[in-house]
């Protein structure tokens, strides 16, 4: 997987959120966008839009019909993500990457099981209240119950608050 763009991605929406920004752009890999449709499904995210390299209008951001990629336009291409904010706070609080381009960190089953409960495992500290842990699996990118509940291990990306 390309762990630095998933700690670049890491580290830009972490900042973004604290600048209070309504809409961020990440490059378009299929890894940005695995883990930026897992962020989504666990409600962290508002949207995830395929784009050029302008911003969509908010209007068209639900139905934005993406042009297709050809050779000639791939380089700028660009992940739309829209923000989330509760009572002027963001939901994305702390986005901080487990595995990292010098040290990747694996879970198996029993490890993530553990982490799941709140005790920690290896490199791992365990779940308080209110985080997520993003596992990459051979089913895709999980938060870390559902590959419990799938019974998958794999590479630890990333804990969300």
């Amino acid at each position: 997987m390309g762990i630095r763009h998933i700690t670049d991605m890491c580290s830009h929406l972490q900042n973004a959120s604290r600048a209070r920004l309504g809409l961020t752009s990440l490059p378009n890999t299929k890894y940005n966008l695995a883990l930026a449709l897992a962020l989504h499904r666990a409600g962290f995210i508002a949207s995830v839009t395929r784009g050029g390299p302008h911003p969509p209008t908010p209007e068209a951001l639900l139905t934005h019909e993406p042009e297709p990629v050809t050779s000639a336009n791939v380089a700028t291409r660009r992940l739309w993500v829209g923000l989330k904010y509760w009572n002027e706070e963001p939901v994305l609080k702390e986005l901080k990457p487990i595995s990292k381009p010098s040290r990747l960190v694996t879970a198996s089953l029993s490890e993530l099981n553990r982490v799941a409960r709140g005790f920690p495992a290896g490199y791992m500290k365990g779940l308080q209240l209110g985080e997520c842990m993003f596992v990459g699996t051979d089913r895709g990118v999980l938060e870390v119950r559902e590959a419990v509940e799938r019974k998958v291990g794999g590479l630890v990306l990333c804990k969300v608050k």
